[in-house]
């Protein structure tokens, strides 16, 4: 049986797809870029600031479908530039600091807005 999970701790869809879907244990997370979940609209700044906004939005996403972060198995990085790719780095490593998923990361030449960084990524759901 799946579940469609809807929640306002994450940006809407922009598209015709769920934010997320919960299926036999697991949580589907559609690619999270960053957008304040309050507004809509899209954060200033670097890939830094980014990638905070991205975390954050994956966070409650999770949290609406009762998984964590703790949880997470495996995640998929789409970065727009490579040579970002240590600050990215250091803002992801702050919430998988233990027991960190499998990652793939990919350099993407264009990002849904033209974001720096967008992250998805599967959990298991207790």
């Amino acid at each position: 049986m799946k579940k469609v999970i809807s929640t306002d701790h994450a940006p809407k869809a922009i598209g015709p797809y769920s934010q997320a879907i919960v299926a036999n244990g697991f949580a589907f997370l559609s690619g999270q870029i960053p957008l304040d979940p309050a507004t809509n609209t899209m954060i200033e700044g670097d890939i830094t600031a980014q990638t905070e906004r991205v975390m954050q939005n994956v966070k409650g996403l999770l949290e609406a479908c009762g998984s964590s972060l703790s949880q997470v198995v495996k995640t998929t990085v789409f970065i727009k530039d490579m040579g970002e790719f240590a600050k990215m780095n250091e803002v992801y490593s702050k919430y998988f600091s233990e027991n960190a998923p499998a990652r793939s990361t990919v350099e993407a030449a264009r990002l849904p807005r033209d974001v720096r960084v967008e992250i998805d990524c599967i959990a298991l759901v207790s």
